[in-house]
C-alpha cells in the first residue's frame, strides 16, 4: 500500500523541485544584476580596475572637472558635464581618478559650474563602468548622492552660500578661509552658556533633561552646579591650554562647551586626548592616565570636531591665543592641544551624527551666528590637517 501511493508522488515531486531549482536560479540572477544591488560601494581604485560596462555605485571625493584624459581642473569650471572622484579628497594625479560623465538631469544638482561647494564632499555614484574623455569612467549616472547630508539624501546641510569663500581650497588656503567666515560670532557670556547648554544638549526623549557628554547620562536641566553628580561646564579645548578663562571669548565658545558630570570633568581635568589608561568611574567606555583622557567611542568624533573647530577659529587675531593642534600629550599650558593624529583617527570613525548636525544649527541660529565647518563638511579636517 506504501509503494501504491508513493510511486504517483515522485513524478510530481520531481517537478516541483525542478521548478524551485529554476525559480532560485532566476533569482539569483536577478539579484547579481540588479543595478546597485551591492552592499558597499566600490571604491574609485576597484572602479577604474573594473571597466567593462556593468552598473555599479562609487564612491569617491569630487576632486576637480575633467576636461580632457590628463586635465582636470579645480576651479573655474567650464560648464556641469563632468566630474572627476578620487579616493582621497586632495588626490592631484588623474591616474588615480574616474572621470564621471554627468546627464542633464542631474547637472543643475551636481555640475561643478553650478555646484563649486561639492570640491571636496564625498558622493556615492551609480552608472556604467566604461571609459568617459578615452579615460576610466562612468557613464549615464542614474544616482547621485552626498554621503553624510542630512537624512542621506543628497543636501547639504549648511546655509546656501556660507562657506563659498572656502570652496575648492585645501591646506592653509582652506584653513584661512574657513576662519574668515567663522571668526567675529556673537559671543555669549559664562553666566549665559548653563542657559543655551540647556537647549543645544537637551535629551531629545526627555525635555527636561540635557546628555552629558562623557558619560553619555541624560540629567535634569536643574541639576547643574560643582557638586558630585551634577553637571557643569566642560570647555572641551581645555582652557590651561592658552590660558583664556572664561570671559567672553574661547572660554564661552558653545562649540566647545558642553554639559558634563561633575566627577568624570575633574578626571578629565586639563588633559590632552589620546587612547588608552585605566577605566573612569561614572563614565562607561573612558579611559585615562597620567596625561590624557579617551572618551566613549560614540563621542570620540565629537571631540576631534569640536577640537577642529577650535584650531581654526582662534588664530590669534582677535587678542586670544593662536590655539593649534599637535601630536603630544605634555602641552600644558601653552595653546596647543593634541593628539591631533589620535584626534583624526576618531573623527574617521565615529562620523558626524544627527544631535551634533541639530546642536551645530541651534548654535549658528540661536546664538552665536557661526557653525562648526567639521560638522557641516568633515572631509575638511583631512584637507588641513
Amino acid at each position: 500500500m506504501r509503494q501504491l501511493l508513493g510511486r504517483p508522488a515522485r513524478p510530481a515531486f520531481l517537478a516541483f523541485s525542478l521548478v524551485l531549482t529554476l525559480l532560485a536560479l532566476t533569482l539569483t540572477q536577478v539579484s547579481a544584476s540588479a543595478p546597485g544591488h551591492a552592499a558597499t560601494p566600490l571604491t574609485v581604485a576597484q572602479a577604474t580596475a573594473t571597466q567593462n560596462g556593468s552598473t555599479a555605485t562609487v564612491r569617491g571625493y569630487v576632486v576637480g572637472q575633467p576636461t580632457a584624459t590628463s586635465t582636470v581642473v579645480t576651479s573655474d569650471f567650464p560648464n556641469d558635464y563632468a566630474l572627476a572622484l578620487a579616493d582621497a579628497p586632495g588626490e592631484t594625479s588623474t591616474a588615480r581618478m574616474i572621470y564621471v560623465q554627468i546627464p542633464t538631469a542631474s547637472r543643475s544638482g551636481y555640475g561643478l559650474a553650478s555646484n563649486p561647494g561639492l570640491m571636496g564632499r564625498q558622493l556615492d555614484v551609480t552608472g556604467a563602468l566604461s571609459a568617459y574623455f578615452t579615460h576610466a569612467g562612468l557613464r549615464n549616472g542614474t544616482a547621485f548622492t552626498v554621503v553624510g547630508s542630512d537624512g542621506g539624501g543628497g543636501t547639504p546641510t549648511d546655509p546656501a552660500g556660507y562657506y563659498d569663500p572656502a570652496d575648492g581650497r585645501t591646506g592653509t588656503a582652506l584653513r584661512s578661509a574657513l576662519h574668515g567666515i567663522i571668526d567675529d560670532h556673537t559671543g555669549v557670556s559664562y553666566a549665559t552658556v548653563w542657559t543655551a547648554l540647556r537647549e543645544t544638549d537637551e535629551d531629545p526623549n526627555n525635555p527636561n533633561n540635557v546628555i552629558e557628554l562623557y558619560s553619555g547620562t541624560s540629567i535634569s536641566k536643574t541639576s547643574n552646579g560643582g557638586d558630585p553628580d551634577d553637571w557643569n561646564r566642560e570647555h572641551t579645548w581645555a582652557q590651561s591650554h592658552g590660558g583664556f578663562g572664561t570671559a567672553t571669548g574661547p572660554g564661552t565658545d558653545l562649540h566647545h562647551l558642553r554639559p558634563t558630570d561633575v566627577t568624570v570633568n575633574s578626571t578629565r581635568g586639563n588633559k590632552d586626548f589620546d587612547n588608552g589608561g585605566s577605566a573612569v568611574h561614572q563614565c562607561p567606555d573612558c579611559f585615562t592616565d597620567a596625561n590624557s583622557f579617551e572618551p566613549a567611542d560614540n563621542v570620540k568624533g565629537d571631540v576631534a570636531r569640536m577640537l577642529f573647530y577650535m584650531a581654526v577659529r582662534y588664530e590669534g587675531d582677535d587678542g586670544w591665543p593662536d590655539l593649534e593642534l599637535n601630536d603630544s600629550t605634555s602641552n600644558g599650558s601653552v595653546p596647543l592641544h593634541g593628539k591631533i593624529s589620535v584626534l583624526l583617527a576618531w573623527h574617521a570613525a565615529d562620523p558626524v551624527s544627527a544631535s551634533e548636525r541639530r546642536r551645530n544649527e541651534i548654535i549658528y541660529t540661536d546664538w552665536q551666528g557661526n557653525r562648526n565647518p567639521f560638522i557641516d563638511r568633515p572631509e575638511w579636517a583631512e584637507q588641513i590637517w
